[in-house]
């Protein structure tokens, strides 16, 4: 599933195309998942935002577009069609008159944002603008993670009440927005935190909230992580899947000890981990 480096590269691609971009023709599939997204039909897009894991087109009429991938969503700006692709789930003509960017490779002030979903795990949605009552998940997620609110000091607060393991509270999205998970493994791993702990110390969350913010940053900067769906919007790979410390890698020796990496499952999710370097 794209986690928040992998929306956050579609999304800085995608922002100088939209942004005072208008909708004219739409479609969608008939899907409650899908079918409202055409109601953005006329509208005039503001500047592409994020929310975790969400992509947010503000709409000039106080509504906006919500875009959530799913496991195998894809966004991307192309040149109009009359292709049939089977696994198109919306669809929004636009005029780039008012935008500032024509991407490379499109002709013409009228080209299509294009959704597509080959699983149908993802999600587009016009809502009213911040009205997020049919997306709860949304409505509740927790801090950004570059947020400078969010320290040790908030983590170790919005855990330590709890009795979940830290990476599945680190999955759950409450206690922090976009975190999948890829890199939750790799910042407990540099944190030295151990996946199935049930409580961290002060002085953890210290450790891990840099460390998930590295995490995050440097795959950002690599185009995200691609191991077999996610493209970025212009149809590319990531890179960050090169550089992966633990996740992925296990039976194989950790880079900073040696130890053999392990790979456990905890309350229905996987945690790949060095029983050295994160001691239970």
């Amino acid at each position: 599933m794209p986690e928040l480096p992998e929306v956050e590269t579609i999304r800085r691609q995608l922002a100088p195309v939209l942004s005072g971009a208008r909708v004219g023709e739409s479609w969608a599939h008939p899907s409650a998942k899908f079918a409202t997204a055409t109601a953005a039909t006329g509208a005039v897009l503001g500047e592409l935002a994020r929310r975790g894991k969400y992509l947010l087109a503000p709409l000039d009429d106080d509504r906006e577009l919500v875009v959530h991938l799913g496991m195998t969503g894809s966004l991307a700006v192309v040149a109009r069609t009359d292709e049939v692709d089977p696994y198109v789930r919306a669809w929004w003509d636009l005029d780039l008159d008012g935008a500032s960017v024509v991407p490379d490779g499109v002709s013409g002030p009228a080209v299509r944002l294009r959704y597509r979903d080959v699983r149908r795990f993802g999600r587009t949605v016009v809502v009213a603008r911040g009205s997020y009552e049919a997306l709860p998940t949304l409505a509740a997620l927790g801090p950004e993670p570059f947020d400078p609110a969010f320290d040790g000091d908030a983590l170790w607060r919005a855990t330590r009440r709890s009795r979940a393991r830290i990476k599945t509270q680190l999955l759950g999205q409450r206690v922090v927005a976009g975190v999948g998970s890829i890199y939750a493994d790799e910042a407990l791993w540099e944190a030295g935190v151990h996946p199935a702990r049930r409580a961290i110390t002060r002085v953890q969350a210290h450790r891990l909230v840099p460390a998930l913010q590295e995490a995050l940053a440097s795959s950002i900067e690599r185009g995200g992580t691609t191991f077999r769906d996610y493209r970025d919007a212009r149809g590319s790979e990531g890179e960050n899947q090169r550089h992966l410390r633990v996740y992925g890698r296990a039976g194989e020796p950790c880079v900073r000890c040696g130890t053999e990496l392990r790979r456990r499952v905890w309350d229905g999710r996987s945690a790949t981990f060095c029983p050295t370097c994160q001691p239970r």
